[in-house]
C-alpha cells in the first residue's frame, strides 16, 4: 500500500507525531511537510494522513492553506485519516476534524477517526508516551488496508 504522512508543524511536536506514524506505516511510506506534496503524488488505494497542531481553533496556517487548495474530486479513491497536537489541559479547537471535513470535501474515504496527540505547553514537549502512540496508530492504520 502506498501511504503518505503529510503534517505542519510549528515547534517540532506535529513533525515528530508524523514520523512516528510514517514508522507504523512501514518504510514505504513518506513524511512531508504538506508545502512539499501534491495529492496527485497519490493513487487510488493509498492512504494518506494528514495533521497539524491546533493553532487559532484551527489547522496550522499552511496546513490550512494546502486544504483549502484541495480539489474537489482530487483525493478520490484515497483513504485518508487526521491528526492534531494539542495541550491537554486546554480544548481549544478541534484541527483533525477539520482537516478531515476539507479531506473528505476532496472526495477521501475515511480510514480512521480522527486522533490527537498531548503537548505539555505550546511549544511541548510532546507528553511522555505520545511518539509510542503515533506509531501503534501507524502500524494499524497500514493493517487497515
Amino acid at each position: 500500500m502506498e501511504s503518505a504522512v503529510v503534517y505542519g508543524s510549528q515547534f517540532g511536536n506535529t513533525r515528530q507525531i508524523a514520523e512516528a506514524i510514517g514508522r507504523g506505516l512501514g518504510p514505504e511510506a513518506r513524511v512531508l511537510e504538506a508545502a512539499s506534496f501534491s495529492p496527485s503524488q497519490l493513487r487510488r488505494g493509498s492512504l494518506l494522513v494528514v495533521g497539524s497542531p491546533i493553532v487559532g481553533w484551527k489547522p496550522l496556517e499552511g496546513l490550512g492553506a494546502w486544504l483549502d487548495a484541495l480539489a474537489p474530486g482530487s483525493l478520490d479513491g484515497v483513504r485518508t485519516a487526521a491528526f492534531d497536537t494539542r495541550v491537554k489541559l486546554f480544548i481549544h479547537g478541534d484541527a483533525a476534524k477539520k482537516i478531515e471535513r476539507a479531506l473528505e470535501a476532496a472526495g477521501a474515504e475515511r480510514a480512521a477517526d480522527p486522533t490527537w496527540y498531548y503537548v505539555e505547553g505550546t511549544e511541548g514537549p510532546l507528553l511522555k508516551g505520545e511518539i509510542e502512540r503515533a506509531e501503534a496508530w501507524g502500524r494499524s492504520l497500514a493493517g487497515g488496508q
